[in-house]
């Protein structure tokens, strides 16, 4: 495949680092979506995007952060013990740029028994521990579903695995392999339903499909609620508040929308709003085209994502083409 092509409207040159920069070999998340070469690590909105906060921002991503339904314990730890994590490597990642604070080092290394709480500012370093928990974790839809499937040439060419180079080896070493979590049958069950309805505007696939690491990172955080015996309304909710810090020029958007349509966005349907029609490319495309001003029409998320119609198909994050963190 040529980079120079374009899939499902999609250009794979401005998917690659639109909003990311390999660093040491890796493709990590952080807190600002400029490319900006004293901090080329990038995310979705600049601190100083955030010095006057507006009404919009106060309800779709508060300042003050939001409470999710989990404990995040020792998983860190874990995930630097198995390998999944390589700590030396995570570690100077956010050290370089003064950016390795307490919270962050107790996350990876220490004991967090009180709710997790995702802000603007760590909503890029939560991204990143739980993708490598979502890929690291062992699950039955990373075994058997699409990412497994012949067509895609095999789960190592994702964005979601070929791109996690900040574990200990091959990032497939680790794929599935860690038994973290013993769910019940019910618990697996209510992910893998909870999974196929998650989307994200950086593609058009679900949760259930996790080719790049947005998808990735969700799947750990259900993962993480199932186990923990969250309701499946709550596990919703929860998985709309993180797309939200992690695409809030998407969502931001999407309230303006739904506001235009009489609903305010503490009274729209998680379910709904996660779905295909407003939270994957195409239906985020169509919500931003009837959006006077929309916040961004790329998705918000810096991979790339243009809105001139794309096709409402599943479309592989490849690794050389993925979502760039």
């Amino acid at each position: 495949m040529e980079n120079k092509k374009k899939i499902d409207g999609v250009s794979l040159p401005a998917a690659i680092l639109i909003a990311g920069v390999i660093i040491g070999g890796a493709v990590l998340y952080n807190s600002n979506n400029r490319l900006d070469k004293k901090n080329p690590i990038g995310s979705n909105i600049s601190r100083d995007d955030f010095q006057l906060e507006t009404e919009q921002e106060k309800i779709v991503i508060p300042e003050a952060g939001r409470v999710l339904p989990i404990t995040w314990g020792n998983l860190g730890s874990k995930l630097v013990s198995v390998g999944a994590i390589d700590p030396k490597q995570f570690q100077s990642l956010y050290e370089e740029r003064g950016q390795f604070t307490d919270e962050y080092k107790k996350l990876l290394f220490g004991q967090n028994d009180g709710k997790l709480k995702i802000t603007r500012e760590n909503s890029a370093y939560l991204l990143n521990l739980l993708w490598a928990l979502g890929l690291a974790s062992k699950n039955p839809i990373l075994d058997s579903g699409e990412m497994t499937d012949r067509r895609y040439g095999g789960a190592g060419n994702f964005a979601s695995t070929g791109g996690w180079t900040i574990a200990v080896g091959n990032p497939m070493d680790h794929y599935s392999r860690h038994k973290f979590f013993d769910l019940t049958s019910e618990q697996q069950a209510l992910v893998d339903k909870v999974s196929r309805g998650i989307y994200r505007p950086c593609c058009n696939n679900s949760t259930h499909f996790p080719d790049c690491n947005h998808g990735m990172a969700m799947l750990g955080l259900l993962e993480l609620m199932a186990s923990q015996g969250v309701s499946e309304e709550e596990m919703w909710k929860g998985a709309l508040t993180a797309n939200s810090y992690w695409f809030p020029d998407t969502y931001l958007t999407i309230e303006t929308y739904m506001k235009s349509k009489g609903v305010e966005w503490n009274d729209v349907n998680p379910v709904e709003i996660l779905g295909i029609n407003y939270s994957s490319a195409s239906g985020y495309a169509k919500i931003a085209s009837q959006v006077t001003a929309p916040i961004n029409t790329q998705g918000g998320s810096g991979c790339g994502v243009e809105t001139r119609q794309p096709a409402p198909v599943i479309r592989p994050e490849r690794q050389q083409g993925g979502c760039a963190i």
